[in-house]
Protein backbone atom coordinates (compact mmCIF):
# COMPACT_ATOMS: atom_id res chain seq x y z
CA UNK A 1 0.00 0.00 0.00
CA UNK A 2 1.58 3.54 -1.06
CA UNK A 3 1.45 5.37 1.98
CA UNK A 4 1.70 9.17 1.67
CA UNK A 5 3.10 11.19 5.37
CA UNK A 6 1.79 14.37 6.27
CA UNK A 7 3.60 14.94 9.72
CA UNK A 8 5.74 17.88 8.68
CA UNK A 9 3.02 19.83 7.58
CA UNK A 10 3.84 22.91 9.65
CA UNK A 11 3.00 25.26 10.86
CA UNK A 12 -1.24 24.88 10.99
CA UNK A 13 -2.92 27.21 9.04
CA UNK A 14 -6.29 26.38 7.79
CA UNK A 15 -4.91 25.79 4.38
CA UNK A 16 -2.40 23.34 5.31
CA UNK A 17 -5.02 21.39 7.65
CA UNK A 18 -7.02 20.82 4.49
CA UNK A 19 -4.69 20.13 2.76
CA UNK A 20 -3.65 17.12 5.26
CA UNK A 21 -7.20 15.66 5.54
CA UNK A 22 -7.20 15.38 1.75
CA UNK A 23 -3.54 13.91 1.81
CA UNK A 24 -4.30 11.54 4.79
CA UNK A 25 -7.28 9.80 3.23
CA UNK A 26 -6.09 9.51 -0.41
CA UNK A 27 -4.23 5.64 -0.38
CA UNK A 28 -3.40 3.37 -3.46
CA UNK A 29 -4.81 -0.57 -3.36
CA UNK A 30 -1.99 -2.87 -4.80
CA UNK A 31 -4.29 -4.73 -6.41
CA UNK A 32 -6.01 -1.85 -8.29
CA UNK A 33 -2.81 -1.25 -10.20
CA UNK A 34 -1.02 -1.95 -12.96
CA UNK A 35 1.99 -2.48 -11.77
CA UNK A 36 2.79 -6.41 -10.31
CA UNK A 37 5.21 -5.75 -8.48
CA UNK A 38 4.76 -5.74 -4.29
CA UNK A 39 7.04 -3.24 -4.24
CA UNK A 40 6.09 0.40 -3.08
CA UNK A 41 7.41 3.72 -2.39
CA UNK A 42 6.94 6.70 0.66
CA UNK A 43 6.70 9.78 0.10
CA UNK A 44 7.47 12.95 2.38
CA UNK A 45 5.47 16.29 1.25
CA UNK A 46 6.87 19.08 2.82
CA UNK A 47 5.11 22.60 3.45
CA UNK A 48 7.78 25.70 4.15
CA UNK A 49 6.99 29.16 4.61
CA UNK A 50 7.48 30.81 1.58
CA UNK A 51 10.63 33.67 1.94
CA UNK A 52 9.08 36.55 0.65
CA UNK A 53 6.81 39.16 2.91
CA UNK A 54 3.45 37.39 2.50
CA UNK A 55 2.73 35.33 5.17
CA UNK A 56 0.17 33.36 3.84
CA UNK A 57 2.43 32.01 1.12
CA UNK A 58 3.57 28.31 1.18
CA UNK A 59 6.19 26.21 -0.70
CA UNK A 60 5.36 22.69 -1.01
CA UNK A 61 8.79 20.15 -1.35
CA UNK A 62 8.16 16.35 -1.54
CA UNK A 63 11.03 13.47 -1.63
CA UNK A 64 11.18 9.98 -2.21
CA UNK A 65 11.94 8.03 0.60
CA UNK A 66 15.62 6.32 0.72
CA UNK A 67 13.73 2.41 0.81
CA UNK A 68 11.93 3.29 -2.60
CA UNK A 69 13.05 0.01 -4.42
CA UNK A 70 13.20 0.73 -8.12
CA UNK A 71 10.89 -1.27 -10.70
CA UNK A 72 12.86 -3.30 -13.10
CA UNK A 73 13.07 -2.38 -16.55
CA UNK A 74 11.43 -5.06 -19.05
CA UNK A 75 12.37 -4.75 -22.69
CA UNK A 76 9.91 -6.03 -25.14
CA UNK A 77 10.72 -8.97 -27.09
CA UNK A 78 11.07 -7.34 -30.88
CA UNK A 79 9.42 -7.84 -33.55
CA UNK A 80 9.97 -9.48 -36.67
CA UNK A 81 9.79 -6.54 -38.32
CA UNK A 82 11.95 -4.51 -36.22
CA UNK A 83 14.05 -7.06 -36.21
CA UNK A 84 14.50 -7.02 -40.32
CA UNK A 85 14.69 -3.07 -40.32
CA UNK A 86 16.66 -2.77 -37.79
CA UNK A 87 19.12 -5.67 -38.04
CA UNK A 88 18.91 -6.82 -41.58
CA UNK A 89 18.90 -3.00 -42.67
CA UNK A 90 22.33 -2.54 -41.21
CA UNK A 91 23.80 -6.00 -42.34
CA UNK A 92 26.00 -5.77 -46.09
CA UNK A 93 25.59 -9.90 -45.75
CA UNK A 94 23.85 -12.34 -44.39
CA UNK A 95 25.64 -15.51 -44.12
CA UNK A 96 23.46 -18.80 -43.95
CA UNK A 97 23.20 -22.57 -44.23
CA UNK A 98 22.14 -25.96 -43.26
CA UNK A 99 24.41 -28.65 -41.73
CA UNK A 100 24.20 -32.56 -41.76
CA UNK A 101 26.38 -34.55 -38.88
CA UNK A 102 27.13 -38.56 -39.10
CA UNK A 103 29.54 -39.89 -37.06
CA UNK A 104 32.05 -40.03 -39.76
CA UNK A 105 31.58 -36.94 -42.04
CA UNK A 106 29.58 -34.02 -41.75
CA UNK A 107 28.36 -31.90 -44.33
CA UNK A 108 27.47 -27.98 -44.48
CA UNK A 109 25.16 -26.74 -47.71
CA UNK A 110 25.58 -23.18 -47.97
CA UNK A 111 24.23 -20.66 -51.12
CA UNK A 112 26.61 -18.39 -52.96
CA UNK A 113 24.75 -15.24 -54.62
CA UNK A 114 25.00 -14.38 -58.01
CA UNK A 115 27.53 -11.39 -59.60
CA UNK A 116 26.15 -8.98 -61.59
CA UNK A 117 28.08 -6.47 -63.49
CA UNK A 118 27.01 -2.57 -63.89
CA UNK A 119 26.73 -1.07 -67.01
CA UNK A 120 27.20 2.42 -68.38
CA UNK A 121 23.76 2.83 -68.77
CA UNK A 122 23.33 2.43 -64.72
CA UNK A 123 21.59 -0.67 -65.31
CA UNK A 124 22.92 -4.11 -64.12
CA UNK A 125 23.39 -7.62 -66.19
CA UNK A 126 23.96 -11.35 -64.73
CA UNK A 127 27.41 -11.81 -64.99
CA UNK A 128 28.12 -14.96 -62.80
CA UNK A 129 25.24 -17.46 -61.73
CA UNK A 130 24.80 -18.44 -58.23
CA UNK A 131 25.23 -21.81 -56.85
CA UNK A 132 25.21 -24.09 -53.59
CA UNK A 133 28.70 -24.71 -52.06
CA UNK A 134 28.90 -28.06 -50.35
CA UNK A 135 32.01 -28.56 -47.74
CA UNK A 136 32.43 -31.79 -46.75
CA UNK A 137 34.84 -32.54 -43.01
CA UNK A 138 35.86 -35.74 -42.12
CA UNK A 139 35.17 -36.48 -38.20
CA UNK A 140 37.88 -37.21 -35.94
CA UNK A 141 36.03 -38.04 -32.95
CA UNK A 142 32.81 -38.50 -31.29
CA UNK A 143 30.57 -35.49 -32.59
CA UNK A 144 34.28 -34.01 -33.65
CA UNK A 145 35.16 -32.70 -37.39
CA UNK A 146 38.52 -31.99 -38.93
CA UNK A 147 37.73 -28.51 -40.89
CA UNK A 148 40.71 -27.66 -41.94
CA UNK A 149 40.81 -30.85 -44.10
CA UNK A 150 37.77 -30.01 -45.86
CA UNK A 151 36.99 -30.45 -49.11
CA UNK A 152 34.66 -28.25 -51.33
CA UNK A 153 32.32 -28.91 -54.22
CA UNK A 154 30.36 -26.00 -56.06
CA UNK A 155 26.98 -27.30 -57.40
CA UNK A 156 25.31 -25.27 -60.56
CA UNK A 157 21.50 -24.81 -60.64
CA UNK A 158 21.88 -27.32 -63.15
CA UNK A 159 23.46 -29.99 -61.27
CA UNK A 160 21.39 -28.85 -58.05
CA UNK A 161 18.04 -29.80 -60.34
CA UNK A 162 19.74 -33.19 -61.11
CA UNK A 163 19.60 -33.41 -57.01
CA UNK A 164 16.15 -32.65 -57.29
CA UNK A 165 14.96 -34.98 -59.43
CA UNK A 166 16.57 -38.13 -57.60
CA UNK A 167 14.58 -41.35 -56.95
CA UNK A 168 14.90 -43.32 -54.23
CA UNK A 169 16.96 -46.17 -56.20
CA UNK A 170 18.29 -43.95 -58.33
CA UNK A 171 22.07 -42.40 -58.42
CA UNK A 172 24.08 -39.38 -60.56
CA UNK A 173 27.76 -38.71 -60.62
CA UNK A 174 28.85 -34.99 -60.81
CA UNK A 175 32.61 -34.22 -62.21
CA UNK A 176 34.81 -31.14 -61.64
CA UNK A 177 37.91 -29.81 -62.88
CA UNK A 178 38.72 -26.34 -61.10
CA UNK A 179 41.62 -25.72 -63.84
CA UNK A 180 39.89 -26.95 -66.69
CA UNK A 181 40.81 -24.78 -69.79
CA UNK A 182 43.87 -23.31 -68.11
CA UNK A 183 47.70 -24.74 -68.38
CA UNK A 184 46.89 -26.77 -64.53
CA UNK A 185 43.97 -28.90 -66.11
CA UNK A 186 43.86 -32.17 -65.11
CA UNK A 187 45.78 -31.46 -62.04
CA UNK A 188 43.23 -31.35 -59.89
CA UNK A 189 39.82 -33.94 -60.19
CA UNK A 190 36.83 -33.61 -58.27
CA UNK A 191 34.28 -36.46 -58.22
CA UNK A 192 30.49 -36.01 -56.20
CA UNK A 193 28.77 -39.11 -56.37
CA UNK A 194 25.00 -39.52 -54.93
CA UNK A 195 23.97 -43.55 -54.71
CA UNK A 196 21.08 -44.87 -53.06
CA UNK A 197 21.92 -46.60 -49.64
CA UNK A 198 21.02 -50.40 -49.27
CA UNK A 199 18.15 -50.39 -47.07
CA UNK A 200 16.50 -47.53 -49.36
CA UNK A 201 17.08 -44.73 -46.27
CA UNK A 202 18.61 -42.28 -48.39
CA UNK A 203 21.12 -41.48 -50.53
CA UNK A 204 25.03 -41.94 -49.34
CA UNK A 205 27.76 -38.92 -50.63
CA UNK A 206 30.84 -39.63 -51.54
CA UNK A 207 33.36 -36.89 -52.56
CA UNK A 208 36.94 -37.53 -54.13
CA UNK A 209 39.24 -35.37 -54.74
CA UNK A 210 42.53 -35.67 -55.92
CA UNK A 211 44.99 -32.60 -55.98
CA UNK A 212 48.33 -33.45 -57.33
CA UNK A 213 49.55 -29.64 -56.85
CA UNK A 214 48.93 -30.21 -52.92
CA UNK A 215 49.11 -33.89 -52.79
CA UNK A 216 46.10 -34.59 -51.66
CA UNK A 217 43.93 -37.49 -52.41
CA UNK A 218 40.73 -37.08 -50.50
CA UNK A 219 37.70 -39.56 -50.22
CA UNK A 220 34.69 -38.44 -48.00
CA UNK A 221 31.06 -39.90 -47.63
CA UNK A 222 27.85 -39.55 -45.38
CA UNK A 223 24.96 -41.00 -45.46
CA UNK A 224 22.12 -38.56 -45.82
CA UNK A 225 18.56 -39.98 -44.97
CA UNK A 226 15.22 -38.98 -46.73
CA UNK A 227 13.82 -36.48 -44.70
CA UNK A 228 17.63 -34.52 -45.09
CA UNK A 229 17.30 -34.64 -48.60
CA UNK A 230 13.65 -33.22 -48.35
CA UNK A 231 14.55 -30.17 -46.39
CA UNK A 232 17.85 -29.87 -48.94
CA UNK A 233 15.60 -30.40 -51.64
CA UNK A 234 12.85 -28.10 -50.14
CA UNK A 235 15.82 -25.35 -49.83
CA UNK A 236 16.66 -25.95 -53.40
CA UNK A 237 13.40 -25.28 -54.82
CA UNK A 238 13.53 -22.13 -52.91
CA UNK A 239 16.83 -20.72 -53.68
CA UNK A 240 16.78 -21.80 -57.40
CA UNK A 241 15.58 -17.97 -58.71
CA UNK A 242 18.02 -16.11 -56.49
CA UNK A 243 21.09 -18.15 -57.55
CA UNK A 244 19.50 -17.02 -61.44
CA UNK A 245 19.45 -13.56 -60.22
CA UNK A 246 15.44 -13.66 -61.33
CA UNK A 247 14.24 -11.51 -57.84
CA UNK A 248 16.06 -8.46 -59.04
CA UNK A 249 14.60 -8.48 -62.09
CA UNK A 250 11.05 -8.90 -60.32
CA UNK A 251 12.19 -6.35 -57.91
CA UNK A 252 13.24 -3.93 -60.73
CA UNK A 253 9.55 -3.80 -62.40
CA UNK A 254 7.36 -0.86 -61.51
CA UNK A 255 3.91 0.20 -62.91
CA UNK A 256 5.70 2.78 -64.69
CA UNK A 257 8.16 0.62 -66.68
CA UNK A 258 5.85 0.71 -70.14
CA UNK A 259 8.65 1.11 -72.35
CA UNK A 260 10.67 -2.11 -73.59
CA UNK A 261 13.47 0.47 -75.08
CA UNK A 262 17.21 -0.47 -74.66
CA UNK A 263 18.83 2.67 -72.62
CA UNK A 264 22.33 0.79 -73.53
CA UNK A 265 23.68 2.49 -76.61
CA UNK A 266 27.03 1.13 -76.33
CA UNK A 267 26.15 -2.70 -77.23
CA UNK A 268 25.13 -3.99 -80.52
CA UNK A 269 23.42 -6.63 -78.99
CA UNK A 270 18.85 -6.40 -78.50
CA UNK A 271 17.68 -6.98 -75.45
CA UNK A 272 15.56 -9.62 -74.86
CA UNK A 273 12.21 -7.11 -74.70
CA UNK A 274 13.18 -6.13 -78.02
CA UNK A 275 13.72 -9.25 -79.87
CA UNK A 276 10.67 -10.34 -78.45
CA UNK A 277 8.35 -7.05 -80.09
CA UNK A 278 10.18 -8.34 -83.09
CA UNK A 279 8.84 -11.41 -83.26
CA UNK A 280 4.97 -10.35 -82.05
CA UNK A 281 4.73 -7.76 -84.54
CA UNK A 282 5.41 -10.26 -87.56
Amino acid sequence: MEYISTSSLTPQHPKITSLKNNLNSFSLNPSSSSSSSSSYSLIRICVKPSQSNNKNKFTLECRSSEYFQKQPQRYAKPSEETFSSQALGAATKVFVGHSIYKGKAALTVEPISPEFLPLESGAYKLSKEGFVLLQFAPGVGVRQYDWNRKQVFSLSVTEIAALMNLGLKDSCEFFHDPFKGKSEEGKVRKVLKVEPLPDGSGHFFNLNVQNKLLNVDENIYIPVTKAELTVLNSAFSYILPYLLGWHTFVNSVKPSDTSRVNTNTNTNMRSGAETADLEWSK
